[in-house]
């Protein structure tokens, strides 16, 4: 690529708030930028560009987002400051009006980041900010792992069920993804750099292929293929998404972990309604009891919101006792805020801020028996282990194929999988270790 000379020489600080997919992409910009000559700043060191990669899925992640950016700024002054991800396609104005802040990027132009950040790091005048709101069209690659071992590879983005609570499609768009050609050539490449996990990352995956007619499972099978990739991770899949095919694949595949992230959103049909889920409890409890059927000692993480509009006490009663009989491994437990231009805003009945935190530090408690419960079974079996982002001289973290973190203090070298058997709990009772 011809390198833009305001860039060559400058070095860059990156900082990435919310899911895996924006993970995928921060690091994607990471390396365009390198590319084009831009190193990544020593610690300490004041950068000459920042990238901000930001969420926007409640309020305490635009006030997080916010708080970041005002710290960059003291920290790096003078910088080229980039934002972009869904807060800063919901509000540019917003985020554009912040001080320090140089250039606000919309999904559509992550594509052309390079040159974006050479005209703003050259002092050119930036274009007009663009207003949210606007139809996202175009699929943008990405497959890098930045200072991660794991890739992360973006198969789909954007999203068409516009959940009640959720602003997520006003920021990604309509679904779209890439071909399964292109995304299996990106895997090869993965592999080439020394890559041996995947994480499949996007906003609502299973929906794959609505814009090249393919389908999610001739993916999974096209990826298996992949020589050098030794384990593939699904980040998350609806429930409603999620076939029996697709369980089945995973479940005999060479390559697919018995790993799956659901959200369920709330245990109450009556909530599921309201919130325009495309699923009951009934078929959420058939999926979850269906991967447990086929891979015992899988780990099933799933989501779930406390305190949404029309979530009475009794709902949350109702709720609760269904999630406390899922035969899972760990809740990620959220609580509900109000975002603009959502529908859950017509919906009666708020669920004030004492309750939100109540109810959440129920379930919390919920997802620690269960996490307890879960490794407790492995301890005293062996796993395959990929060691990763060594702390000290013989001290590597990891994660089992069922991922179970573990700690491991011994010979090995970090990107490589061993076969370690799990003794006992380390002394944070965080991870297991590993020998």
């Amino acid at each position: 690529m011809n390198t833009p000379s305001s860039l060559q020489g400058k070095c860059a600080v990156y900082f990435t708030l919310g899911c895996k997919l924006n993970f995928a992409e921060t690091s994607t910009i990471a390396r365009q930028l390198a590319e084009a000559g831009v190193r990544k700043a020593r610690t300490g060191e004041v950068a000459d560009i920042c990238v901000i990669n930001t969420c926007s899925v409640t309020e305490v992640a635009d006030h997080k987002c916010r708080q970041a950016i005002h710290k960059l700024v003291r920290q790096h002054p003078g910088a080229c400051l980039v934002v972009t991800g869904c807060y800063a396609q919901l509000k540019p104005e917003e985020v554009a009006a912040i001080p320090g802040v140089s250039l606000v990027l919309s999904q559509n132009e992550k594509g052309v980041i390079v040159e974006k950040i050479s005209e703003a790091a050259a002092g050119s005048p930036p274009e007009p900010v663009q207003l949210a709101g606007g139809e996202s069209s175009v699929f943008v690659p990405s497959c890098s792992c930045g200072d991660r071992t794991r890739y992360f590879l973006k198969v789909q983005d954007g999203c068409n069920y516009f959940c009640t609570y959720c602003t997520i499609p006003f920021a990604r768009g309509r679904s779209r993804n890439g071909s399964i050609a292109s995304l299996v050539a990106q895997a090869k490449q993965a592999a080439a750099e020394g890559g041996r996990e995947i994480v499949l990352t996007g906003v609502n995956i299973g929906d794959f292929g609505r814009t090249t007619g393919e389908s999610f499972l001739d993916l999974l099978r096209a990826l298996d293929e992949v020589d050098g990739i030794e384990r593939y991770r699904i980040s998350s899949i609806e429930p409603n998404l999620l076939t029996d095919e697709v369980i089945a694949f995973c479940a005999q595949s060479r390559a697919f972990m018995p790993h799956f992230h659901i959200p369920l959103q709330s245990g109450s049909d009556e909530v599921l309604r309201l919130m325009h889920r495309r699923y009951d409890t009934a078929l959420f409890y058939n999926k979850v009891s269906r991967v447990r059927a086929y891979m015992p000692d899988a780990f099933i993480g799933v989501d779930v919101i406390v305190g949404t509009r029309g979530e009475t006490a009794e709902l949350y009663d109702e709720a609760e006792r269904f999630i406390e009989s899922l035969p899972v491994s760990q809740l990620h437990v959220f609580s509900y805020s109000e975002r603009p231009g959502t529908a859950a805003l017509r919906i009666p009945h708020i669920v004030r801020p004492e309750e939100k935190h109540e109810r959440s530090q129920r379930l919390l408690a919920i997802s620690d028996r269960k996490l307890y419960a879960f490794y407790e079974q492995f301890i005293g079996t062996t796993r395959p282990v990929l060691l990763e982002h060594s702390r000290a001289k013989d001290l590597y973290n990891g994660f089992t194929d069922n991922y179970i973190k573990v700690e491991y203090r011994g010979t090995g070298s970090d990107n490589t999988i061993l076969p370690l058997r799990l003794t006992g709990w380390n002394e944070k009772k965080n991870a297991l270790i590993a020998e």
